[in-house]
């Protein structure tokens, strides 16, 4: 065969052997759970699926029939497989890609049983074979193992643990090519990980753990540790996946979620973990196995360094930690033996810390340390990497170079005499029944643990010189297999191989965690790095020691020097305790059943995957024909399945079979993002769903519509490229707005075909249609052009006409924007909803009430002022006059406005409304009054409609007035409320009020059965119980005035517009002026009244602040100026509307809070007082909230502070006993003068803050050219502050504030001295600072230059005697001085947030004995 230009693979006729076109295959063995191997095999393409699949099989070394044989290759961005199996006979030209440099094959078990193995006769017989017909192979298993790599991989370092991106998705759930299995990492588990792969790779800890036999019951085993690391290890050794969950181990430590959100330190779970498996243990054959593992013995001594007495007590530790640098020196250890002749180095007592000796009978100089008594067979060694940094106070991480041997000879840290005594041990075969006890778990007498340190929190303080030598580092492979040599005794017993470095890549403040880890059955090191595993060499283990000066490790994208070594396990060589793995011939019977059940779950898994890799999953909509909703699933359907098939399935899941038949239903594509419909599958009722989807995607970029039909109306043939159309049926005479239908129309398509598709879905005249298209929101165009096409005319994917088919035949765009249809559509389009809360009627009886009072009592005030010296009766009179009339106009108004139905909330409550929807609730009504009138009955049609009709008779505000049936409601958005999917009428008059005008009177209608009213851009349909009120009526006492009986006014030039709505009116000063009514209706949702009530308004979304809230006044019960509208937001913040002018546009679907209280009138705003009191420990304190108005001088501002500080604080102020000045935060600013005007003079704006400070005389400030300072003496001799006083400066000079210091304080001129004062008001410190910390005698002539800069009013400026002494203190005192500053300054230090660190939380691991609970949760560590 030979390749043409089109990379296709052609056959050859007269080609030969040789000249063959071959294929290179690359062969995974993925039956050997341990390790997979894989193999490099040239094949001719001309070969037989049959003769290459028994030749791979036989590469494998597995008979042809017992296993199966899958091809993956690569089309596009997919990855598609191929079963060789079953496949007829056929070159392998049929079935390779062409397009792939190397052909990929993998090998399994077949139906889950092991495959048979070929003889090894036969099967190198086969090799043989097969090189001499014309192609060759090779092995990985031919490589030397000092080269063990694969050829897909680039490098052999650390890095190429990445392994192929490329690979099928399959691929990423089989098992690495190493033969491991990775773990998942939950979320920061990367700790977890590291230490199970190590305890996972230690042959002694796994046999024991397989012979452990759980003996409890399966609700007890969900909390069984050791349980569950049994099958976790069962599953790392057995499992074919690539990687596996650590879930069920972290559930029964008794974490839950936010437990695997926290990193934890290594060696610490290790403890915890061992503490937790040892309790689980108790009275079991394995209750001794972690002390016979890794626990080792030392002695803590003090030995006399006169008489040699030495005092000791013996202790046992299960790791060994390790100083990386010791405490106080700049210089680190350079190895793992020096920082053990560290650890174990004697401290001198000497001195004050002399040792008594008992035999001497005094106190001597005396060696005080540590020394080994045995080493545990699993020895652990933890490197003390990260250490608190004394000098910043934060932790920090030791990045220091520290080697560390492959073979660790640590003979020499224990006495000759203790070695003597183990061999002596091992002769009499003492060691040897305890290796053999310890293999069988039927441990030796239970050892104590008493005095268990485990880690040996011991801090080396000793200095010693540092060793970079690295002469011990890791050794060759081959060094391994002779670890049980004859030599190994001669040098002693305590020779270690290490086999797992647990490695730590970031700083202090947290990192990740994997591990290397060598298998004892080939020698070979492996990274373990959560889910991926892979070889690494000797080099990578070298690049963990630390420092700078080594290249980057693998997980060390940001810092090389991050990372590095943490932890360390050896395993000692001894040829009586070194074990083996077990393999799964030799597991327990216990253990064989589980495997079968793990082999039986995953094959159930596996199948599983591969129906899901075959079936699609699709978003599904669907218009319910009776509820008129539209639902929606997701849709799982094989991609085998035809079209009839799916239609069938989806007609099943949205429950059809009772509604309409399955031939009235059919799939088309559909967009619902654009509600658009794509396309329909006529004559393809039996093409299989993975063609007409485009194949298994994990997500399509449309959606499926199960569209349905009437029984006397044909399915319309969608093509791609089209427009869908809503067609909306208005009905002028009877003001509704008809539920729309889908019409499926064409770019090329003129208008006047567009008006017979429209008459004939209708069924309707043509010659009668009118068309109105919305391209935009507010942007009705009337379609007149017969011959133009809707291309030409904008329509887009997705559009709106709005249809009429009344006998007017006058279409000019002039007619049309004052015609009736426009109006409907226009308010259609505007009107919104808005959710009300309003507060009870006790409330607004209540705060009635304290208005009459409060207008007695503000009378009484101001008479009370008027007679006093300060003010004259014309200052009181023009001060309040105009107030006193604007509150007794407002009240006359107050008291004309029903009050009894409305139940607004006190000024200061503030209710937080969650849900305001009305869903569910009993309207009640507020309808017109008749002779005739009854209540509406409520519809239970699934439509609803919208209409406009004329009212008649007389009409009433009162929610409280018994109402009348109503007309048809104004065009608004109905939603999709109800659960049954009933709409309803969305504005019967029983529930609501409505204003209407005498000449266009516009109420909301009950809907009939047949039509629906959409609302803005998408199909929104309201609840009946929204708006319909159950019965109940309540009675209107008070009626208003017909002319203002249903619309709000606004005035706008006659030549105003609805499209120009939002255009300023100040461009409309010099036009004449028009009244426009805007449409209103409101209804409540709930009425008790006793509780908070919410109101539902639907009003056009134009109309101005102030004009809703004239038309709540109703609701409310008091005119607008008393009460104030708050916008409350998705989060439940509320903020207070003070614009009257602005427009409700973008409050659709909003909440609005109205709450009692003066509301503001333009150009006034709120303002805070707070009081300055400069010597008090608090110097702000909070009076009252009042409002000031743009204009007004600062002395009338005082004017209306003080009554009411008098009324609320009960504080009596005289008005020239003070002053208004700037607040900033805390600190006291400007002095305003009484004649300075707000906004002219002074800035003022929303939520403004001001200081009001009582003075003890008439204010010295008298002019703005003046600056007033905050003085305070400091005593040295005394260790003190005195209080503030306030001096008055003309000239802004150091000379004249000196003098004024001098003349208040008594001391002379030329012994003043003074400094600034510094941070916020009152600028407090310490008084042991004050004299050091302060800037003591400044070299300024003026206050306002450097270093001083001292320009406004309230600066802090200490003074001091140059010749007063600062008095000596002991210790003793300061330490008393200092507790008491503390405190103080406390009191005025800001309480500012500032950074921390996430938590750390304490590692626990709960057993049955202590079982979490919120009680007993660990404390977090910062």
């Amino acid at each position: 065969m030979v390749t043409d230009y089109n990379t296709q693979l052609v056959s050859t006729e007269n080609g030969s052997t040789a000249d063959e076109l071959k294929v290179t295959c690359i062969i995974r063995n993925m039956v050997n759970s341990q390790s997979s191997t894989r193999h490099t095999v040239t094949l001719p393409i001309s070969m037989g699926i049959t003769e290459a699949t028994s030749e791979i099989s036989k590469i494998c070394g597995f008979e042809r029939h017992t296993v199966s044989i899958r091809y993956e290759y690569k089309n596009g961005e997919k990855m598609e497989e191929v079963f060789l199996d079953d496949m007829p006979d056929q070159p392998l030209s049929m079935v390779c890609n062409s397009d792939c440099k190397r052909q990929d094959f993998y090998v399994f078990e077949k139906d889950g049983i092991e495959p048979k193995k070929l003889e090894t006769s036969s099967s190198s017989s086969d090799m043989s074979m097969g090189e001499a017909s014309g192609y060759k192979t090779m092995s990985n298993s031919s490589i030397p193992s000092s080269s063990t790599t694969f050829s897909d991989t680039s490098s052999v370092g650390i890095g190429s643990s990445a392994s192929d991106f490329s690979c099928s998705y399959s691929q990423a759930l089989l098992k690495s090519d190493t033969g491991f299995i990775g773990l998942v990492n939950q979320a920061m588990t990367c700790y977890l990980n590291s230490l199970l792969q190590t305890l996972y790779m230690t042959p002694e800890f796994r046999n024991a753990l397989y012979r452990w036999e759980y003996d409890g019951t399966e609700e007890d085993a969900v909390k069984n540790i050791p349980y569950h690391l049994q099958r976790l290890f069962l599953q790392l050794q057995t499992s074919k996946k690539r990687s596996v969950e650590t879930t069920d181990l972290t559930k029964s430590f008794g974490w839950d979620s936010s437990e695997v959100w926290q990193q934890h330190d290594v060696q610490e779970l290790c403890r915890v973990m061992f503490d937790a498996l040892e309790q689980k243990w108790k009275n079991t054959k394995q209750a001794n196995l972690i002390n016979q593992l890794y626990q080792g013995k030392l002695k803590d001594y003090v030995k006399c360094l006169e008489c040699g007495y030495e005092s000791a007590r013996t202790d046992a530790y299960l790791d060994i930690p390790l100083v990386v640098q010791p405490f106080g020196s700049n210089k680190a250890y350079g190895s793992v033996e020096e920082a053990m002749n560290a650890f174990v180095q004697p401290e001198t007592l000497e001195d004050s810390n002399q040792y008594f000796c008992e035999r001497c009978n005094k106190k001597c100089n005396a060696h005080k340390g540590l020394k080994f008594i045995t080493f545990p067979y699993l020895l652990t060694m933890q490197l003390k990497r990260f250490d608190f940094d004394y000098s910043t106070m934060h932790r920090i991480k030791l990045n220091n170079r520290m080697t560390f041997p492959d073979l660790l000879d640590i003979n020499s840290f224990i006495e000759d005499s203790d070695i003597k005594n183990r061999e002596i041990e091992e002769e009499n075969g003492e060691e040897l029944d305890r290796k053999k006890d310890e293999v069988s778990s039927n441990g030796p007498v239970d050892s104590s643990d008493e005095g268990i340190d485990e880690g040996i929190e011991v801090e080396n303080s000793l200095s010693g010189t540092s060793s970079s030598s690295d002469s011990s580092s890791v050794g060759s492979e081959a060094a391994v297999s002779d670890k049980n040599t004859t030599d190994t005794h001669k040098k002693g017993p305590y020779q270690y191989d290490l086999f797992s470095v647990m490695i730590h890549s970031g700083s202090a403040a947290g990192g990740h965690y994997y591990a290397y880890i060598k298998s004892f059955e080939d020698g070979q090191w492996y990274s373990f790095n959560d889910q991926q595993v892979s070889r690494i060499t000797f080099d990578d283990i070298r690049k963990v020691y630390g420092g700078s000066s080594v290249t980057r490790g693998f997980y060390s994208s940001a810092y090389a020097s991050s990372t590095n070594a943490y932890m360390l396990m050896y395993r000692q060589r001894d040829k009586k305790r070194n074990s083996a793995f077990l393999s799964p011939e030799e597991f327990p019977s216990v253990l064989k059943d589980e495997l079968k059940r793990q082999q039986v779950k995953e094959e159930a898994e596996r199948r599983q995957r591969e129906i899901d890799k075959s079936t699609c999953k699709i978003k599904l909509y669907c218009m319910h024909p009776v509820q008129l909703r539209k639902m929606d699933v997701r849709f799982e359907i094989h991609k085998d399945k035809t079209l009839r098939e799916a239609t069938k399935q989806a007609y099943t899941l949205f429950d059809l079979d009772t509604v309409l038949p399955l031939d009235q239903c059919r799939l088309i594509k559909y967009d619902e993002h654009s509600d658009s419909l794509e396309k329909s599958y006529e004559g393809e009722e039996d093409t299989d769903m993975g063609s007409l989807l485009g194949g298994v995607k994990s997500s399509y970029t449309f959606d499926l519509l199960l569209e349905t039909r009437t029984a006397d109306s044909p399915f319309q043939e969608y093509k791609p490229g089209g427009v869908t159309v809503k067609v909306y049926n208005v009905d002028i005479e009877r003001e509704i707005i008809h539920a729309p239908v889908s019409i499926r129309a064409y770019h090329v398509q003129t208008i006047q075909e567009f008006k017979h598709l429209v008459a004939q879905k209708l069924q309707v005249n043509v010659d009668n249609i009118r068309l109105v298209f919305e391209r935009f929101h507010n942007d009705l165009r009337l379609l007149t052009v017969p011959n133009k096409t809707l291309k030409a005319e904008g329509f887009f994917k997705s559009n709106k006409v709005y249809v009429e088919c009344s006998d007017n035949k006058d279409e000019n765009a002039e007619c049309f924007l004052r015609s009736k249809f426009y109006q409907l559509l226009d308010r259609h389009q505007n009107t919104i909803r808005i959710y009300v809360s309003l507060p009870t009627e006790d409330e607004v009886h209540e705060y009635l009430k304290n208005l009459r009072e409060n207008h007695l009592r503000h009378q009484q005030i101001l008479r009370t002022l008027s007679e006093s010296d300060d003010m004259s009766p014309d200052d009181i009179t023009q001060t309040t006059s105009e107030p006193i009339m604007e509150f007794e106009n407002n009240y006359l108004r107050t008291l004309s406005i029903h009050g009894s139905h409305s139940d607004p909330s006190v000024y200061h409550s503030c209710r937080d409304n969650t849900d305001l929807s009305p869903a569910g609730s009993d309207a009640r009504s507020t309808s017109p009054v008749g002779a005739g009138s009854s209540s509406q009955d409520m519809s239970s049609s699934a439509d609803c409609s919208l209409s406009l009709n004329s009212n008649q008779g007389s009409q009433s505000l009162s929610p409280d007035a018994p109402s009348d049936k109503c007309d048809d409601l104004d065009t608004c958005d109905m939603d999709k409320s109800d659960d049954n999917g009933d709409n309803c009428d969305l504005g019967s008059q029983d529930d609501g009020v409505q204003r209407s005008s005498d000449k266009d009177s516009r109420t909301y209608k009950s809907c009939s059965p047949e039509t629906v009213v959409e609302h803005a851009e998408t199909e929104n349909y309201h609840s009946s119980a929204s708006y319909i009120s159950s019965g109940s009526m309540v009675t209107q006492e008070t009626p208003v005035s017909k002319d203002n009986e249903n619309w709000d006014l606004d005035t706008i030039p006659t030549s105003y517009t609805s499209s120009s709505a939002s255009q300023s009116e100040t461009s409309f000063q010099d036009e004449p002026l028009e009244e426009v009514k805007y449409y209103f209706y409101a209804s409540f949702d709930e009425y008790q009244p006793d509780k908070w009530r919410s109101v539902t308004v639907f009003v056009d979304k134009r109309i101005s602040l102030g004009a809703f809230k004239k038309e709540m006044e109703p609701f409310v019960g008091t005119i607008s100026e008393n009460f104030k509208v708050y916008r409350v937001y998705s989060n439940n913040q509320e903020f207070e509307s003070i614009r009257l002018s602005d427009t409700l546009t973008f409050l659709e679907d909003g909440r609005l809070n109205i709450k009692l209280g003066r509301a503001l009138q333009p150009d006034e705003h709120r303002v805070k007082v707070y009081q300055l009191l400069v010597n008090q420990s608090e110097p702000c304190k909070f009076l009252i909230e009042t409002i000031f108005a743009k204009g007004m001088t600062v002395l009338e501002s005082k004017k209306i502070i003080l009554p009411e500080v008098k009324e609320k604080i009960g504080l009596d102020i005289p008005l020239n006993r003070c002053r208004l000045r700037k607040k900033t935060w805390k600190n006291p600013g400007n002095v305003y003068q009484d004649s300075l005007i707000y906004d002219k003079d002074i800035s003022i704006f929303p939520n403004w803050e001001v200081f009001l400070e009582v003075l003890d005389a008439p204010d010295e400030k008298t002019s703005s050219s003046q600056l007033a300072l905050y003085v305070r003496r400091w005593r040295p001799s005394l260790y003190q502050f005195e209080c503030f006083q306030e001096v008055v400066l003309n000239h802004e000079t150091v000379d004249e504030l000196k003098s004024k210091i001098s003349d208040i304080s008594g001391i002379p001129l030329e012994n003043v001295d003074i400094a600034k004062g510094k941070g916020t008001f009152p600028c407090e410190m310490s008084v042991l600072e004050a004299q050091l910390e302060l800037d003591w005698s400044p070299q300024a002539v003026r206050l306002n230059v450097g270093p001083l800069y001292i320009c406004d009013d309230g600066h802090v400026v200490y003074y001091r005697d140059k010749t007063e002494e600062l008095a000596e203190l002991s210790e003793e005192r300061k330490k008393e001085i200092q507790q008491k500053e503390n405190i103080r300054i406390a009191k005025y230090s800001p309480k500012m947030s500032t950074y921390s660190p996430r938590k750390e939380r304490a590692l626990k691991i709960y057993t049955d004995d202590d079982p979490p609970s919120s009680s007993k949760l660990s404390p977090d560590l910062d």
